[in-house]
């Protein structure tokens, strides 16, 4: 993985979400604020924020230690491979400061605004490369949230859009370009019809905020995580979808349910918004009210990460690319010697994995194991190439042995020995432990079969992963047989001695 070091202007809010964004890719960050006592804010900030990022997962590398500070903005610039401008949103402040971004950063580096809605075109007037300028507008919080948006100026290069999108992919986002430079870009300007109908239901004394809060929460919000409103509408006309929705529902749209036109903000309506959301917060600080935000945001990403849609496809993206990253050993060669045994994965026991006594459960034992396999096809050359073409192992049986607790963020490691391997199949061992001790908490045993997806069978492993198997194999033969190999539960009576069992191939499991 290629460090870079990323240049942050202003560190507010957005600015202290993309320095967590940026250390937990495991990326240098070096920042600069005017403000008197910014650097001490930017830190506590990124210090009760990192709790979140290592939930969603952080890459090797990844330290707030690697946060620095900086004199100036021309010291960020100058040092930065790419830089990030997040003052705040006023053209007066943000124009002059682009340009001593500009003047000192190299020709060919990126600077993005974290403008929510200014124009490029127009905070790009005076630099010497406006081809340089864009806008990189994200939603808070930026550390987990995936969306930004990159917006053109009549200036910017192609090359800059590309070098953004190709950054933000790297910080594992969602880069939406918006293809017409336009105040508010696209989110922003979504998020403004919804803002302005809040106010005039509340104004009209129609319903509480809590009330419209439960509205979307309860209803839309939910489908919005998945779906945005155009495909859900599509799903609202049925087998028809969206042309028999709109010939169906379409004449509503000249009833007079909604106003587009903001109400004058009187005092009365400032009152009304900021009691309402008073009663809501229910005496929470905005400490805890952050905190509740987060673990709802990953609750509702990490559920959705099976579907691979939406947010929890990118979930899916980052623990496969953080996993790729985090192999200690090179994908196995031919003619080298395998380690033996393997030690590919190591994790920490995460909230979402313990129960109510703080104790790792059942299944998070089984997650940990499964990611312990998942090294090992990589080890092996089995990666998400070699599963598009149709092939992967299915894990068809499992003997599990849980010998000690592990509790809520205690390292774990994981060797791994092959026990055999034939054609289809792969006989492999996992000993979980504590930490860089020798304490073993679990074992698994596992017989995986190799499986062509497309046409549901059994397939023989292709030539690379079989000769890696079978080396990888050869090396562990060597090594002791553990003692939880074969094993089987039971409780044997004098009348019924236990019977020996016999695999597939002919080979007596042994008694306990």
């Amino acid at each position: 993985m290629t460090t870079k070091t990323i240049g942050l202007a202003g560190t507010g809010v957005i600015g202290a979400g993309w320095a967590v964004r940026v250390l937990a890719r495991g990326h240098d960050v070096l920042a600069w604020d005017p403000a008197d006592g910014a650097e001490i804010r930017l830190r506590a900030a990124v210090e009760r924020a990192w709790p979140s990022a290592v939930r969603m997962g952080v890459f090797p590398g990844a330290d707030p230690a690697r946060l620095q500070w900086a004199d100036s903005p021309e010291a960020v610039a100058a040092a930065a491979d790419y830089v990030q401008e997040s003052a705040p949103e006023d053209e007066s402040i943000k124009r002059p400061l682009l340009r001593r971004l500009d003047h000192a950063a190299r020709p060919a580096t990126v600077i993005a605004s974290s403008s929510s809605g200014l124009l490029p075109t127009r905070l790009a007037e005076g630099c010497r490369h406006p081809e340089r300028i864009l806008i990189g507008h994200p939603f808070n919080p930026v550390y987990l949230l995936p969306l930004v948006e990159v917006v053109a100026g009549d200036a910017t290069s192609p090359e800059a859009v590309a070098a953004a999108v190709e950054h933000y992919d790297d910080l594992v986002m969602h880069p939406l370009v918006v293809r017409n430079e336009i105040e508010g870009y696209l989110s922003d300007r979504l998020q403004e019809a919804l803002w302005r109908e809040v106010l005039h239901l509340v104004n009209d004394g129609v319903a509480t905020t809590a009330e419209l809060d439960d509205a979307v929460v309860y209803g839309p919000g939910l489908r919005w995580a998945a779906m945005g409103t155009n495909l859900t509408f599509h799903l609202a006309g049925g087998d028809g979808g969206m042309r028999h929705m709109l010939s169906q529902f379409g004449p509503a749209l000249n009833l007079p349910w909604t106003h587009m036109e903001a109400p004058e903000l009187t005092q009365e309506l400032v009152e009304a918004m900021a009691s309402g959301c008073e009663v809501q917060a229910a005496g929470r600080s905005i400490a805890e009210l952050e905190r509740l935000r987060d673990d709802c945001l990953l609750s509702v990403m990490r559920a959705l990460r099976p579907s691979g849609v939406g947010a929890g496809r990118l979930m899916a993206e980052r623990e496969a690319r953080i996993l790729a990253a985090g192999v200690t050993t090179e994908q196995w060669a031919p003619g080298t010697d395998p380690p033996a045994p393997l030690a590919l994965y190591s994790a920490v026991v995460e909230p979402d994995w313990v129960d109510y006594n703080n104790h790792m459960t059942e299944a998070a034992f089984l997650t940990v194991f499964g990611w312990a396999s998942d090294s090992l096809f990589r080890y092996l050359g089995i990666d998400e190439a070699y599963r598009e073409g149709g092939h992967s192992f299915y894990t068809v049986e499992t003997h599990i042995n849980y010998l000690g607790e592990a509790t809520l963020g205690e390292p774990l490691r994981v060797s791994t020995q092959v026990l055999g391997s034939d054609a289809k199949r792969l006989h492999i061992f996992h000993s979980m432990y504590r930490g860089e001790g020798d304490e073993l908490l679990c074992t698994t045993e596992q017989m995986l079969l190799h499986v062509d997806a497309e046409v549901g069978r059994s397939a023989p492993v292709l030539p690379g992963p079989a000769a890696a198997a079978a080396a990888v194999a050869a090396a562990h033969a060597e090594l002791p047989l553990p003692p939880q190999v074969g094993r089987r539960m039971q409780i044997p009576t004098p009348a019924s001695p236990p019977r020996p069992t016999v695999d597939p191939a002919g080979a007596t499991a042994p008694k306990i």
